[in-house]
């Protein structure tokens, strides 16, 4: 399957002040680290728009805004934690899919473009244990329901479900989840949205 065949998939909460990135909190205000959450969700969805792809869906929790470029199915998430989410988006799959988050908007459209001609799986590590991509073949939702969510063993628990998976390891990528990893996530990407707002915020403080 070449990735013109593939439903690129993202998963994300709508960036509002007390529901995203808490962790960024402080030294950043609630305000600011909604500010950094969108900017991370518009690079990572202005890159998923210039990955060939069958279909582009958000999979979102809350509104669509300005952020939202065209070309995208929006879809609500399903209640439950985390791994029901995940699973629920992948059911909304026919065919060969890879899913990510609003947390890697250092992401390229060279890692995202995927082929599934002599694999089953794709699978995306994150620095802190968890996964910022999973690809599947043939969309099954019973690999991740069950799957632990949001530990340092999440990534090696949801890798254990592929064991009888042909796999490819994608590159291991940081999360953005403190202000640490928002430095370091901006110089990797340092002409994208996110690091531009970064740079405001720093650039304000005292």
């Amino acid at each position: 399957m070449t990735s013109s065949s593939v439903t690129l998939l993202v998963i994300a909460k709508e960036p509002r002040p007390g529901r995203v990135k808490t962790r960024l909190t402080p030294p950043f205000t609630p305000e600011e680290a909604a500010g950094l959450a969108e900017a991370a969700l518009a690079d990572t969805l202005e890159v998923v728009a210039r990955t060939p792809a069958r279909r582009r869906v958000l999979v979102l929790d809350g509104a669509p805004g300005h952020w939202l470029p065209a070309g995208f199915e929006v879809v609500p998430q399903c209640a439950g934690g985390l791994d029901e989410r995940l699973a629920a988006a992948f059911a909304g799959c026919d065919g060969p899919s890879l899913l990510i988050g609003m947390d890697t908007p250092q992401v390229t459209p060279e890692l995202l473009t995927v082929d599934f001609g002599d694999c089953d799986a794709y699978f995306g590590p994150a620095e802190d244990g968890g996964f910022w991509a999973l690809g599947l073949a043939e969309p099954d939702p019973g690999l991740l329901r069950g799957v632990p969510m949001s530990t340092p063993g999440t990534g090696a628990a949801q890798r254990r479900r592929l064991a009888s998976l042909r796999v490819r390891e994608l590159p291991r990528l940081r999360d953005v989840d403190t202000a640490y990893d928002a430095t370091l996530v901006a110089g990797e990407a340092p002409g994208g949205r996110f690091a531009a707002r970064l740079a405001r915020l720093t650039a304000a403080r005292p």
